[in-house]
């Protein structure tokens, strides 16, 4: 081997560019080298060149695996579509040394292709562009499943060419395209590109590497496709057993209010205990109502929605009660809303018990008030004996009390009787639940009711009337007036004083209905002198002692003569100049008495009402003192 042979050994050796290997000919050449010289060194030179070309080969063969390794490498390890859609793009890019790569899926629905993924590009109208079966080169390839290449798209006519397409492809000024399949099994799910704006040639190899890449890449996308429909089918079971604990929650809060109403109904709860249990259990403010409730918002059964409340009717034998209303949740599961309609039954079902013992409770006292009433001779051991069985104290000082409804437009209504007798029973009910808390008796009586209360400490017999008046007429929103008798000692004891205690009372209601002094409530010491005449028991010295007491205390105080000097007023008509004469005093002095009177009576004693009473009570204060001397 000469010299000049070796030579080229070492350009291999050395990597040389194809250039360095005509140096060797052109030395020899320039020494003097024969022809057969030359022509082995030629020999020599293409044998070298070929070796170099196949080195090259395979160094670019095995840089494109290394690649093609990596890249599947890289791709195993994504999980999120997106992120491996623009990794394939960016690394056959990469491996072709590309100006421009980019993908197209496909879209079954809508039978064609769209561009998904861009790298290099730069026109807004090619990165949106959609591409139907068969139109341009990428619609080609998504139909036919196989790879195409053109070295000079607009010049090639395999492929339809469409305006949009062109007009695309032309403004991102492509020239040379490659683009492969991407397929899972025998179905096509988009197109992989590489391009330049340039001619190009694309070689049989990198055709061959772009498809081997764009294998792996299908099996990338299916994976992530997977992997999406294993998280969204991951997340569905989780909402699904979200679902599923939610509802054993309510489930169980169903089981739990249901046995906390039976526990209440068994051991006698009222309507404030089933919505205090309610509450707790749905986790809502759930009250009951009495107030009357509109027929639109209530269905029979079932609770219906109210704004952000919801409304269940408490009702039976199609009488309504009321309603169970449950505040501020217009989000309520199935089961909690059975549940409100439930604790609505059993609410309706505490209120008809309830107003059945009521009922049987109000007839055994109006029983035991009628005996007093009608059969005072009864004996007074068995009377006693029913009233403790009512919780009746029967040692305790009571008063009578009748009452009366006095509507001013009841005779104007379209159907009085029917009002009226309305009225009567709304009365019965009212006063038979004040008699029940005050632990007295009640009972319907000639139109009205009659009422035998025990009067409380420091209590009169018109206080407990006015409180009576008070406590009906607020209950019937209508006026109720009331007449009251003087108290009665141990009524059940002495059951004869009650009847001429009713007739007392029934005396002062009527003096307060022709006194236009309705919804009312008074006792005989109430109305004066005129109470004087309907009391039973003519208490004058009571009478007195509330009409002129304060005067007559006060003389007895100081040593005065202040009665007498009232006396002589009122006989000298008012006049202080005769009233002087007939006392035998100065005028001024007179003035001076009279202004003492009004302090101590009040600035209306003068007035003709209670100046008749002032005079009657001096006439039975002169009797009553004649008579003790």
């Amino acid at each position: 081997m000469t010299h000049e042979q070796a030579s080229y050994l070492e350009l291999l050796t050395r990597g040389a560019a194809t250039e360095a290997y005509d140096r060797p000919a052109l030395l020899a050449r320039a020494s003097g080298a024969g022809p057969e010289e030359l022509a082995e060194l030629e020999q020599a030179k293409q044998l070298a060149l070929r070796v170099r070309a196949e080195l090259e080969g395979r160094r670019r063969r095995e840089a494109e695996l290394s690649a093609l390794f990596e890249t599947a490498n890289d791709l195993a390890g994504l999980r999120d579509l997106d992120d491996v859609l623009r990794a394939i793009v960016q690394r056959a890019r990469s491996l072709l040394g590309t100006e421009v790569a980019y993908l197209s899926l496909n879209d079954p629905p809508r039978g064609d292709t769209y561009m998904r993924v861009t790298e290099g590009s730069v026109s807004a109208r090619f990165q949106q562009l959609r591409l139907g079966m068969g139109e341009g080169l990428g619609g080609l390839v998504a139909q036919t499943a196989r790879p195409y290449v053109t070295d000079d798209y607009f010049q090639d006519g395999r492929f339809q060419h469409t305006r949009t397409i062109d007009t695309a492809v032309g403004d991102e000024g492509l020239v040379a395209i490659l683009g492969v399949p991407l397929t899972l099994g025998s179905q096509v799910i988009g197109v992989l590109f590489a391009a330049d704006r340039r001619a190009r040639v694309f070689e049989r190899g990198q055709v061959a590497l772009l498809g081997s890449f764009a294998a792996h890449a299908a099996i990338a996308i299916d994976t992530a496709n997977l992997l999406a429909e294993t998280r969204s089918a991951l997340a569905e079971l989780e909402r699904a057993n979200d679902i599923i604990r939610e509802h054993s929650g309510v489930i169980e809060r169903a089981s739990e209010v249901h046995d906390r109403l039976t526990e209440l109904v068994l051991r006698g709860g009222g309507v404030a205990d089933v919505a205090a249990a309610v509450s707790e259990v749905l986790g809502g403010d759930v009250e009951f109502t009495e107030e009357r409730v509109e027929p639109a918002r209530i269905s029979a059964g079932h609770a219906t929605r109210d704004g952000d409340d919801w409304v269940a009717a408490v009702s039976a034998g199609g009488e309504t009660f009321g309603a169970l209303v449950l505040r501020e949740r217009p989000d309520l599961d199935p089961v909690d809303l059975r549940t409100l309609e439930r604790a609505a039954l059993v609410t309706s079902l505490l209120l008809l018990a309830r107003r059945t013992a009521g009922e049987a409770e109000q007839r055994v006292r109006g029983e035991l008030l009628d005996d007093l009433l009608d059969a005072p001779d009864r004996d007074p051991r068995l009377l006693r004996e029913r009233a403790a069985r009512l919780r009746t104290d029967t040692d305790a000082p009571h008063v009578v009390l009748a009452a009366r409804v006095d509507r001013e437009s009841a005779g104007s209504a379209p159907d009085p009787a029917d009002r009226e007798s309305a009225d009567r029973r709304r009365l019965r009910s009212a006063a038979s639940h004040l008699a029940a808390t005050r632990q007295g008796l009640a009972s319907a009586r000639d139109g009205g009711t009659v009422l035998l209360l025990p009067l409380g400490p420091g209590e009169s017999a018109a206080d407990l009337a006015r409180q009576t008046a008070r406590h009906l007429g607020g209950a019937l929103r209508d006026p109720v007036t009331v007449g009251a008798s003087a108290p009665v000692t141990a009524p059940l004891a002495h059951p004869e004083r009650v009847a001429p205690a009713y007739a007392e009372a029934r005396r002062c209601l009527d003096a307060l209905r022709l006194l236009r002094r309705p919804g009312e409530g008074a006792a005989a010491e109430d109305l004066g002198f005129l109470g004087l005449l309907l009391a039973d028991t003519r208490d004058i010295e009571g009478f007195v002692d509330r009409t002129i007491g304060q005067v007559v205390a006060y003389d007895r105080r100081r040593g005065t003569d202040l009665v007498r000097t009232m006396d002589a007023y009122f006989a000298s008509g008012m006049s202080p100049a005769r009233t002087k004469d007939d006392l035998h005093v100065h005028v001024n002095t007179v003035a001076q008495r009279v202004e003492r009177i009004g302090r101590l009576l009040g600035t209306d004693w003068q007035s003709p009402a209670r100046a008749l009473e002032i005079q009657l009570a001096l006439r039975l204060h002169a009797l009553s003192s004649a008579v003790i001397r």
